[in-house]
């Protein structure tokens, strides 16, 4: 029987006693981490893996039922930790993954130390006083067309999400990664990804977090920061002056630097 380790391609490198580990975004794999984890190296050991459904993974066991809610990517996390014997560790998340971690920090305080949400939403969906950034019913056909035909998806909206028009490399690279996951496990996750709504869960988490935005994502507005600030419990707010939705693909090095500065007093100690 495989293990977690196993099933999620764990890769591990550096050399430090503390534990960094990184989680990549909807439609990506560890390697959308290659310009910001090296840094980290020196002073840590590094753990990046990949989501069960994407890159490395072990797809043929990628469960509908048990990936129904981040719960299952919560367990997978947990039982990576576990099975490494690791606690007090720095989660990172990416987007979706930024959700995933905080779930993991609140059912399981003695794993994460502090976490780092990189471009986070709690929901993307509009409610009362709450601005998400989409009307449900647009989510919901946003998913419908995903639905129909996802690589012509992909590639309409890969480009956008990248948000970075003039290095259009960038996008045509999300876009690949798009393109190479399953589109079953794509329509899945996607569902799971944006109608979600972990809003009374973020309240909830009590570890440091640092949430790192950029100026201009067309996934997550403004009123989406204001929202965590006003409502968690023990957070510090970045925003980069960077545009799109993967400051660590196309501005690597602020990002870099945004997370140096956040653990650097655990170096330190």
């Amino acid at each position: 029987m495989m293990t977690a380790v196993e099933h999620c391609a764990v890769n591990i490198t550096g050399s430090g006693e503390k534990t960094i580990v990184f989680l990549h975004g909807y439609g990506c794999d560890s390697g959308m981490w290659c310009k910001v984890a090296p840094a980290f190296e020196n002073d840590f050991r590094v753990i990046t893996y990949d989501l069960m459904g994407y890159g490395k993974s072990a797809t043929e066991h990628y469960d509908p039922v048990r990936y129904a809610s981040l719960d299952g990517h919560v367990d997978d996390l947990v039982a990576i930790l576990d099975e490494l014997r690791l606690k007090d560790v720095i989660a990172v998340g990416h987007s979706v993954s930024a959700m995933t971690i905080g779930l993991a920090a609140k059912r399981r305080p003695d794993l994460i130390d502090r976490l780092v949400m990189i471009c986070p939403s709690p929901s993307y969906a509009n409610d009362g006083d709450y601005v998400g950034g989409f009307e449900k019913q647009d989510l919901i056909g946003l998913l419908d067309i995903l639905d129909v035909n996802y690589l012509g998806w992909a590639r309409d909206m890969a480009p956008q999400i990248m948000g970075v028009p003039d290095r259009p490399e960038l996008g045509e690279e999300l876009t690949e990664s798009f393109c190479q996951t399953d589109p079953d496990i794509a329509r899945h996750f996607a569902k799971v990804t944006f109608l979600f709504d972990h809003r009374e869960d973020v309240k909830m988490i009590t570890q440091p977090t640092l949430v790192l935005q950029c100026r201009d994502d067309a996934l997550v507005p403004p009123t989406v920061w204001t929202w965590l600030m006003d409502n968690m419990q023990n957070a510090d707010h970045v925003i980069l002056d960077a545009t799109g939705h993967c400051p660590h693909v196309s501005y690597p090095e602020a990002t870099t630097e945004a997370l140096v500065e956040f653990v650097r007093p655990r170096v330190v100690s």
